[in-house]
Formats: C-alpha cells, structure tokens, sequence
C-alpha cells in the first residue's frame, strides 16, 4: 500500500514469541514435562493471549479494507498486543479474569477511526470481525471432543483444550451481547435512529461497567453460565474436563 511500509503488515516479534510460548507449553503439557500445572498454565494462559491478538488483528484488518488505514500505523496490524490503546483492559484484566473466574472476558483494545469507514454494513462488519473470531476458535477446539478423543490418555493436555474451548465460548457470547461500547453494541449502532444513538453514546463508556454488573447478578450469571455450559455441552464439550482444566491452571493453590 502507497504510504504504509512493510513492517506494518508483518507479525510483530512480541506475538511471534506468544505463539511460540504456547506451541512449547502444550508440548510440554502433552509429554507432562516438569510441572505439569505450571506447563497448563502457561498453554492456557499464552493460548488466551494469542486467541486475543487475533481477535483484535480482525478488528483492525476489517477496518482496513473498509477505510481505515490509519489501523496499520497505529501498528494494529503488527499483531502486537502492546501496541493496543488499553493495555490493561486489553491484556492483563482478561488474563486476571480467567484466572480468577474462568471467564473469557472482551477486552478493548484497538481504536478505529469510524469517520475513515463509511456505510453502516461496514461499521457493523468491523465490530463483528473480532466475535468471529472467537466463534471460530470455539469451533475447532471442540473438534477432538465432538469426534471422541480419548480424553484419559494425556489428560491434563485435553484438560486445557477443554478450558480453551470454553473460555471462547464465553468470549463468543459476551462479545455478542448488545451492552454499549462492546462488540456486541457495536454491531447493531449503525443501525439505531438518531434518538437511540445519543443514548449509546451516553452508556458506551461504561459498557464494561455495565457487564460486571450484569455478571454479578446471581440470576443473570446463573443464566449466562447455564446457556454456554448448554451449548458446549451439545458440542461435545465435558463440563468436568473443563473444571479439571481450570483448576490445574491455578498452580498456586
């Protein structure tokens, strides 16, 4: 492209070492190399981050070819999680999340100049880009247990897939739900009147706010929890290798 280097389209060093990370960790959680809790850790944790940079990398190559090209100078397309605007929200809260809570949480990340993109179609496949994503990786994950792996021979490895899988699961349904300034908000704004947008406008920065609350009502976390067990379940997906999975992340406990 006239104006954009190379180097701007070219997998960034910090990601090239996440994928390497997570290639070496799930070896060595596949062979039990040393401390096989820690080496789980690792695999999930390194396979969450790069799940992440995809994710956001969609975002952000969308944006591209519908107008934006001030994406790649701001380094999105590098794949280069250090370059997102929120790295706190971007990397370490999701990492804390699923740490904690065993939840895919979205994170925010890029920063799309949506007056470089015109039409609503546009705007809306940006915002749906990134969900794909997680779609995507859901669905291969749970490939070896919708076939019947042999999910007691290397465990602990099938353990970590499990939770993997879940993990985009969760990410899958909380980037599709249509709370302000998430994903799932993001894809239906083009389409609101007037009206209706002014009032996003107003919630949007609080969206993630909105989905801590939405989450801490036992009801609603109850349902949340019901409808993706629901659905991996009807993949395939064992409830109690995911549970096994993440509790051999937690090495320190």
């Amino acid at each position: 492209m006239a104006g954009i280097p190379r180097e701007a389209f070219r997998p960034s060093a910090v990601f090239l070492c996440l994928v390497a990370l997570f290639l070496t960790s799930g070896w060595m959680t596949w062979v039990e190399f040393g401390n096989v809790r820690l080496d789980v850790f690792l695999f999930v944790v390194s396979g969450w981050l790069v799940s992440l940079c995809i994710h956001e990398y969609a975002h952000a190559v969308v944006a591209f070819v519908a107008g934006d090209r001030n994406v790649a100078h701001r380094g999105y397309l590098t794949l280069n999680p250090l370059k997102y605007s929120h790295p706190l929200l971007s990397i370490v809260l999701p990492v804390a999340v699923v740490l904690l809570g065993g939840i895919g949480l979205p994170g925010g990340a890029v920063w799309i100049d949506r007056h470089e993109i015109p039409g609503r179609l546009r705007h809306t496949l940006v915002s749906l880009a990134g969900p794909a994503t997680n779609v995507v990786f859901a669905l291969l994950l749970v490939i070896p247990f919708a076939v019947g792996v042999d999910v007691m021979a290397h465990h602990d490895f099938w353990a970590a897939v499990a939770l993997l899988c879940f993990l985009q699961l969760t990410a899958s349904v909380l980037n599709l739900m249509p709370v302000p300034g998430l994903d799932g908000g993001n894809i239906i704004q083009p389409w609101l009147s007037p009206q209706w947008k002014r009032g996003y406008d107003i919630l949007a920065p609080y969206g993630f706010i909105l989905l801590f609350a939405l989450l801490w009502n036992p009801r609603i976390s109850g349902w949340f929890f019901g409808g993706v067990n629901a659905v991996g379940s009807a993949f395939g997906l064992p409830e109690w290798l995911r549970d096994d999975g993440f509790a051999l992340i937690r090495f320190w406990s």
